[in-house]
């Protein structure tokens, strides 16, 4: 089965009107080319690429508007008619309305590239859930994290992924559970508003916090922002401290405690809200995640909810590096891309985490605890010095020490057997397995 690919060039129209913004046109335009310079879709407008006879690896998935009602599933109806009005504004208006908003531009176009954007999400994540492709990326714009269910902000207007998950819950009925990965640079605030009490969606975020002062400058980004009433426990923030991470702090939350929590998790879905502000070249970010950082989250991803997996655009910024900073994107999303068709990532350069981003996640892991079998087992409750000193007297005492064991997400559980010394000198092993919430396949 093909991976399947939504993009629909009238995304572009949506566009500042005066001046200059970070969130570019261009960027979905180069990821598009880049996947098609690289023969994965057959597009007869590019110079050289047309074949009739080779549509292409990738199948397409035809972009459409979002209709009031699905809109509606996560928003209000006054935001709706806010978007909907500004088709009949001038440009005098809509430049007003851009400087008074919360780094958001708009114009005429900007409700039917917003609908167009959504819908495109939703028949991503439908032409998945149905069959019809084994995965999907959908090139998408305007982005939609930030997006409340009240008001647009953060170059979003309405929030694509949200509405894409309830979309799929109310017309699939096989999908009940839906994880949203979200490791775009900034919180996804409005994402997380939307299903802070709802247990049916998973939301995971890794962003950049530094104690609220990083966009969007909520403090309901930190770690102890759990979700409330029955779905508490069911919103984990990843606030990274400062910027400057690389692929190993990325891949140690992912093994530490993204995957561990979204394997018991065990949903029916997973919508990965890809924003590549996290990536070099990024001015906003301040990052340095490297295509293969990119291709190795996803490579993990797709473990889950036997592979059902939707890849939906978000934020990604056009910087005064211009071409550098487009070929970052669309590499990153390439790398993406490949994978999604079953290519396996390529090596990580820097696969250490840094002291500071292991102090986060370490954290993170503490205050899930409460809410994760996982959490609580793993650490029952123990600090990392007592840990140490059972080592040493299992040691010591039974020359008995700890060894990880690796499951085939790529997954790693430390401290998961206990093993003699003699062990390499023994022809049959016998391993005992107790209260395992995490499935092995035999």
């Amino acid at each position: 089965m093909a991976t399947g690919l939504c993009y629909d060039r009238r995304m572009a129209s949506h566009r500042i009107i005066e001046g200059e913004h970070p969130e570019d046109p261009k960027r979905i335009s180069a990821i598009y080319e880049q996947i098609v310079k690289c023969g994965l879709v057959n597009d007869p407008d590019f110079l050289g690429t047309s074949n009739p006879e080779n549509p292409g690896l990738m199948v397409r998935i035809e972009a459409r508007e979002a209709t009031e009602r699905e809109i509606g599933l996560i928003h209000s109806r006054d935001q709706f008619e806010f978007a909907q009005e500004l088709e009949d504004r001038d440009d005098e208006e809509l430049i007003m309305m851009t400087h008074e908003a919360d780094s958001v531009y708009f114009n005429r176009h900007t409700f039917m590239c917003s609908k167009l954007s959504c819908g495109g999400a939703i028949e991503t994540c439908f032409r998945v859930a149905q069959g019809h492709v084994k995965n999907a990326i959908a090139v998408v714009r305007p982005p939609g994290h930030h997006a409340t269910p009240d008001r647009s902000m953060g170059f979003c207007i309405f929030n694509n992924v949200c509405v894409s998950a309830k979309a799929l819950q109310e017309s699939v009925p096989d999908i009940k559970k839906i994880l949203i990965l979200d490791w775009d640079i900034h919180h996804g605030n409005g994402t997380q508003d939307a299903f802070y009490n709802d247990p049916s969606v998973l939301y995971i975020s890794l962003h950049r916090f530094e104690k609220g002062t990083f966009y969007p400058n909520d403090p309901k980004g930190d770690s102890k922002f759990c979700g409330s009433g029955q779905g508490t426990g069911f919103n984990v923030n990843i606030p990274w401290t400062e910027g400057g991470k690389l692929d190993g702090d990325y891949i140690y939350a992912f093994q530490k405690l993204v995957m561990p929590i979204a394997l018991e998790y065990n949903p029916d879905f997973v919508i990965v809200s890809a924003g590549f502000d996290a990536a070099a070249g990024d001015e906003l970010g301040e990052c340095y995640i490297t295509p293969a950082g990119f291709a190795h989250m996803t490579y993990m991803l797709m473990s889950l909810a036997k592979g059902k997996m939707a890849v939906c655009l978000e934020a990604r910024h056009q910087s005064s590096w211009g071409g550098y900073n487009l070929s970052s994107i669309s590499d990153s999303a390439l790398a993406v891309v490949k994978v999604l068709m079953g290519q396996a990532p390529e090596k990580i350069l820097d696969p250490v985490a840094s002291p500071a981003a292991a102090k986060v996640v370490q954290k993170c892991i503490d205050i899930q605890m409460r809410y994760w079998r996982w959490a609580s087992e793993r650490g029952n409750g123990l600090s990392l010095d007592v840990r140490a000193w059972q080592e040493k007297i299992l040691w010591d005492k039974y020359k008995m020490s700890s060894a990880p064991v690796m499951h085939p997400s790529g997954l790693v559980f430390d401290n998961a057997l206990l093993m003699s010394y003699k062990v390499s000198k023994w022809d049959e092993i016998t391993i005992v397995e107790f209260n395992s919430m995490i499935s092995w396949p035999l």
